[in-house]
């Protein structure tokens, strides 16, 4: 069996969402390619000298051209038959494809909040999922609440839906955590220094301004803190720099762009608390890093997050500022409920794996292929 992989969404420098769901899923398929179950993983460009090494078993493939999943890429799969099933992480299906597919989807976000994306995005995110999803000959949904999404708007029958779950990314060494300690301490100066995290791309359906305002509440009780914003910019993010510019917030919200994992981690790890206040997340990889590292939670009472944080989460309405200001300064004053919600997340993040996720995955494209 030869199983055809889009790997673009992987094959980029900085990794984050649904890059590090493709990447972690080729690790786990270079891993176990064998003459009886082999990969060919189709690229734009060349492979990244981080994607994972080629092997007998598990090959790139480059195929060159614009409009690549709409044209050349179903031309070259035409023209070239080897595969059994072709598996696309992420949305978009090649146009046509002489081969059973099976696409993962991720979230519906742009269906319920389709002002916050741009245009050219928001057509392709509509009407080419639309396809990719009645075109599938199976389709992975990220979580339960992602799979009722795709039932509701793309009248998809939920017996071709399967839900299988991300992992999360834990390498938290002695090591990493001070050279982390170090660097990020030259660029923003934060030991010893409170502070709440938000790790994500910065973009409207990430509700910042509602953190920032709750912040600035915050800090009538807590003035010692700060709030430190982590992630690379996304899109339509102007509004956000602005509203910390206009309540003269410069000098206690910090945004560190996209930071690397060790350092990451030493914020996870140091963080009074993590926040996620998205208005819509199809999974939210970022609460069960945070529950990896100790670090309690606060999120959204919305979408996938309490499916994915289930009791080891502190839930807020995301559309509620002084909601989110209360229960950020009850996680701080509480010492009792911090150890509680700390302990349940160390049971909680037992049920996710990228291990889990690759085995249950290939398990469906194995089913599938002729």
């Amino acid at each position: 069996m030869i199983i055809g992989v889009d790997g673009n969404e992987a094959n980029v420098e900085k990794r984050v969402g649904v890059s590090v769901y493709t990447y972690e899923l080729l690790k786990y398929f270079q891993k176990k390619a064998s003459n009886d179950t082999q990969f060919i993983i189709y690229l734009r460009v060349n492979p990244e000298s981080s994607m994972p090494v080629e092997t007998q078993f598990f090959k790139y493939r480059v195929v060159k051209g614009p409009l690549w999943s709409q044209i050349f890429l179903p031309i070259d799969l035409y023209l070239n038959r080897k595969i059994n099933v072709f598996f696309s992480p992420a949305h978009y299906t090649p146009r046509f494809c002489p081969i059973p597919l099976v696409v993962s989807i991720h979230d519906l976000a742009y269906e319920y909040y389709p002002d916050e994306f741009l245009k050219k995005d928001l057509y392709k995110l509509k009407n080419w999922t639309k396809h990719a999803v009645s075109q599938a000959k199976r389709i992975i949904a990220v979580s339960n609440n992602t799979k009722k999404d795709i039932v509701k708007f793309y009248k998809i029958p939920k017996e071709k839906i399967d839900v299988v779950y991300n992992g999360y990314t834990n390498r938290i060494t002695l090591d990493t955590l001070h050279a982390s300690r170090s660097n990020l301490n030259t660029k923003y100066q934060i030991l010893n220094t409170k502070y709440l995290l938000y790790v994500g791309t910065i973009q409207p359906r990430k509700n910042l301004l509602t953190l920032i305002e709750a912040f600035h509440l915050l800090l009538h009780d807590k003035p010692d803190f700060k709030l430190v914003i982590a992630g690379k910019k996304g899109w339509m993010y102007d509004e956000i720099y602005q509203k910390v510019e206009k309540l003269k917030l410069t000098d206690k919200i910090m945004f560190t762009g996209y930071i690397n994992e060790s350092e990451l981690s030493f914020l996870y790890q140091n963080a009074a608390i993590y926040v996620l206040p998205s208005l819509y997340e199809g999974f939210g990889i970022p609460i069960l890093e945070a529950m990896s590292h100790g670090c309690p939670v606060i999120c959204s009472n919305v979408s996938s997050l309490p499916e994915i944080g289930a009791n080891a989460c502190l839930y807020v309405n995301p559309n509620d500022k002084i909601e989110l200001k209360l229960k950020i300064v009850k996680l701080i004053e509480d010492r009792e409920l911090r150890a509680d919600l700390i302990e349940k997340g160390k049971q909680r993040i037992k049920k996710f794996s990228w291990e889990k996720c690759g085995i249950e995955t290939l398990a469906i494209l194995q089913r599938v292929a002729i």
